[in-house]
């Protein structure tokens, strides 16, 4: 069990390094827009998004690197698009060839939501899958808390501190390629692959006690009796279609990514001056971790959907009071204050349950598309919201923008209580059995 640790840990340190990306432009956000003189809409649109649209495009095509050369050369090679994107960024002159390198890291970022899930969840034995594939989680929250750290500590070392908070990351970027060539293949892949006996060795030390045959006969029973033309929008997959695009899109129509890569400039519209601004972004990151940690304990145990619930009611409750606060213009500490609990909420809710439960509920043979699906919406979001943030901020106000993200969180609750189902514990090939029942069964009543 202690190598099936290792090997996911490994494979989750891709999140560490999507969090960092995604956030170390919190911390040279205003710098940039400065330096170029870009307007807001410019600024919004291309220097800050592009990576978010390197990430819609990686999650759009990630899927066939993923099942063609499998999730482990593929995790590979998300390490050096990372290494590539943070020495050009760092080196870039102009906004165009810093977008450009912040869209090739954005690549790197959308496939790894496939490929790192993926693999994880293929490599887990069932009672052990939350919490494994919940590392990818724990490692893209460690790399956001290392930016706002980073990104604090280089600030005002120089008036290009903001190449050295783009470039650093390239550090960690190398360290992980170098693990990749550590890791084995899924055997899942590799059984799909007739590559049956390198997927039998590595099988037997994921698990020793379960049975290597029955999973080749379930896997091939799938195989044969679906269509290698069949894809997600076959209308027996409508279910778990229709729950990786609703959880995708709560998870951004939260405002996480927006509140995430404008985090200072968010407490600076509170009334924090700038210094004070990076120092509670820390904060962010320290609490982002700490509930996350709890979300991973409790994602087995309690399950996804009880999560969610917990997740779904911080979020209408934190997000109602930054509202409020802004509205009512309540200074001083409430600020930060209400948007811990909201990164808590997250940490906790969604935060921790996205990645494990997009993994889990496609068949095996669609289960790359499916993730591409689910993560590609996410993206899209997560690409167009931060886009509008400054001009939002600017029209309607922050007290405005707050309020609409907590009622989408209302009807987050609601997908919850009457949609979602619970995925802890089963096999992933009984759980494809089981959502494609439920939506027969639900369209037979």
């Amino acid at each position: 069990m202690k190598q099936v640790y290792y090997w996911s840990l490994v494979a989750a340190l891709a999140g560490l390094l999507f969090g960092f990306d995604t956030v170390v432009i919190s911390g040279a956000d205003k710098k940039l827009q400065a330096l170029w003189n870009s307007s807001d809409g410019f600024h919004g649109a291309v220097v800050m998004a592009m990576a978010l649209w390197g990430t819609v495009a990686g999650a759009l095509f990630g899927g066939f690197p993923t099942q063609y050369y499998g999730r482990k050369k593929t995790l590979l090679w998300i390490g050096v698009l990372y290494t590539v994107s943070a020495v050009g960024s760092a080196l870039a002159n102009d906004p165009i060839s810093f977008a450009a390198f912040r869209f090739i890291g954005g690549l790197g970022v959308g496939i790894s939501t496939i490929a790192a899930p993926a693999y994880i969840s293929e490599i887990a034995p069932a009672q052990y899958r939350g919490r494994l594939v919940g590392l990818y989680q724990f490692s893209l929250v460690s790399g956001i808390l290392l930016a706002f750290i980073s990104n604090y500590l280089l600030s005002g070392i120089g008036e290009n501190d903001w190449r050295w908070m783009m470039g650093v990351e390239a550090f960690p970027a190398l360290i992980y390629t170098l693990l990749c060539f550590g890791i084995p293949q899924s055997p899942r892949w590799l059984i799909t692959q007739n590559k049956l006996e390198e997927a039998e060795s590595i099988f037997k030390k994921i698990d020793p006690q379960a049975s290597f045959s029955q999973l080749v006969k379930e896997i091939q029973h799938d195989k044969a009796n679906n269509s290698s033309t069949e894809s997600i929008f076959h209308s027996k997959y409508r279910f778990p279609l229709q729950l990786a695009f609703l959880v995708a899109f709560f998870n951004q129509l939260s405002g996480i990514n927006a509140f995430l890569y404008y985090a200072p400039r968010i407490f600076e519209e509170g009334g924090l001056e700038a210094s004070a601004s990076l120092l509670s972004s820390i904060g962010i990151g320290i609490t982002n971790l700490v509930f996350t940690l709890i979300g991973i304990a409790l994602i087995d145990k309690l399950g996804r959907r009880q999560l969610m619930y917990i997740g779904s009611f911080g979020y209408i409750i934190s997000l109602s009071l930054v509202s409020c606060a802004f509205f009512f213009q309540w200074g001083g500490l409430l600020i930060p204050l209400f948007l811990f609990l909201f990164i808590a909420a997250h940490a906790i809710g969604q935060g921790a349950i996205i990645w494990v439960f997009i993994s889990e509920i496609f068949p095996n043979h669609l289960r790359n598309a499916g993730q591409s699906f689910g993560t590609s919406v996410h993206w899209v979001l997560a690409a167009i919201i931060p886009s509008f943030v400054p001009l939002l901020f600017g029209s309607i106000g922050a007290a405005v923008v707050f309020l609409i993200f907590a009622l989408f969180m209302v009807l987050q609750l609601l997908f919850v209580h009457f949609m979602m189902p619970e995925t802890r514990g089963v096999t992933l090939e009984q759980l494809s059995k089981d959502l494609i029942k439920k939506k027969s069964d639900d369209k037979s009543d």
